[in-house]
């Protein structure tokens, strides 16, 4: 009986609250010291676009300078990065949106309907992500020939309706979060299958798609090689390839690239600003229920 009483004395109990309390803020001390860690690429980015080509190349600035402006006057005369992010918004938000609606819609048919040859086919859908892209360009730019899609924004966003990754990772969330029973009531009441995927699947799988279309976009955004390959028109040139083009002809100016950059990468902070948390509910929700 004592020494159950001495377990639960008030001096232990203090110590404990203690050591978790200092355990809580080393862990606090990693994160922030982690997060100082991966900022400070993106802000040295920020502030090397403040400052001339002669501070660029000859120091490290910790502290913005003051030729912003130059270096954006720079920036225009050279490309219109504004009629960029037109093209590079247009192509990437319509890329995302069938990546999303036919991956999800391409893993509920493998997860939910035991075809014959179900498991081959989805098997010839993992061996596509082991294969590099750009091992296909050629046989990609021969389709688009052929289809007549050269020039065309097209050729960048239909493609986007097989994406190997999603189809992957949404067939296992399917397999784990959506119950079969749900869809067999739903056959009962008399919904038919795009119905039931659209009123009823979607909305339980909608924080994998969210998560998912996080990343499509993002690697849409930052595509170089294939619009380069596609496009010729530099009316309809996007953003990474307006970014190669503002270096200059005989010398680089760095000022006018990192100018570039900078603003290039706006549109990807907001998406992980405002949509972070979706990834965060996305893993969390699958681990739980799987």
């Amino acid at each position: 009986m004592e020494l159950a009483k001495n377990k639960n004395t008030p001096a232990l109990k203090t110590r404990k609250k203690v050591h978790f309390t200092v355990g809580k803020i080393v862990l606090y001390i990693f994160l922030i010291a982690l997060a100082v860690l991966c900022f400070i690429p993106f802000y040295i980015m920020i502030i090397n676009a403040t400052h001339s080509n002669a501070e660029i190349a000859s120091k490290l600035s910790l502290i913005p300078g003051k030729d912003f402006l130059n270096n954006y006057n720079r920036m225009q005369q050279r490309i219109n990065i504004w009629n960029g992010f037109k093209n590079s918004i247009i192509i990437s938000f319509s890329a995302t949106l069938l990546a999303a609606y036919f991956g999800g819609l391409t893993a509920y048919g493998f997860s939910k309907f035991k075809f014959k040859g179900n498991k081959f086919l989805f098997a010839i859908v993992l061996m596509t992500l082991m294969i590099p892209p750009q091992l296909g360009i050629l046989g990609f730019f021969r389709v688009i020939r052929f289809l007549d899609l050269m020039n065309s924004r097209l050729a960048l966003i239909l493609p986007s309706i097989a994406t190997a990754n999603i189809v992957f990772f949404m067939k296992l969330y399917i397999d784990s979060s959506v119950p079969d029973s749900l869809m067999e009531s739903a056959r009962i009441d008399g919904c038919g299958e795009f119905k039931i995927y659209n009123k009823i699947v979607m909305p339980i799988i909608t924080p994998a798609l969210a998560t998912m279309s996080i990343f499509t976009f993002i690697s849409t955004w930052n595509n170089y090689l294939t619009p380069l390959i596609v496009l010729n028109d530099e009316d309809k040139y996007t953003v990474p390839i307006l970014t190669a083009m503002a270096k200059g002809t005989y010398q680089t100016d760095f000022g006018a690239v990192y100018m570039c950059i900078a603003l290039s990468i706006i549109p990807i902070m907001l998406v992980f600003l405002f949509c972070s948390k979706y990834i965060i509910g996305g893993v969390t929700v699958g681990a739980v229920k799987g």
